[in-house]
């Protein structure tokens, strides 16, 4: 949602393709389909499973390109910061 408004104002999202580290939360995934964004490529999905299977019946076409180097990246950051972590997927 932040990389969309940091875009600033766009007359149409229809042409375009959102890469993300992370499988997007259930706020990002309504955020694409309200967009009508159609292509979604999402780093890895191990981490973080998100809403893939709702965004592509929603017609938006999902790309899980399982990075080895993200998942190791993500792997990491909650391991090092289980509490920041824990707060960005709104788990106690």
């Amino acid at each position: 949602m932040d990389a969309l408004r940091k875009a600033g104002r766009q007359k149409t999202y229809r042409d375009t393709t959102l890469y993300t580290s992370l499988s997007p939360c259930m706020m990002c995934t309504g955020t694409i389909i309200q967009f009508g964004i159609p292509r979604i490529v999402i780093g890895e999905n191990r981490t973080f499973g998100g809403n893939e299977g709702f965004l592509r019946s929603k017609g938006v076409e999902v790309v899980i390109a399982d990075d080895a180097d993200c998942v190791a990246l993500m792997e990491r950051f909650i391991r090092e910061k289980p509490e920041l972590w824990a707060e960005d997927i709104a788990e106690e």
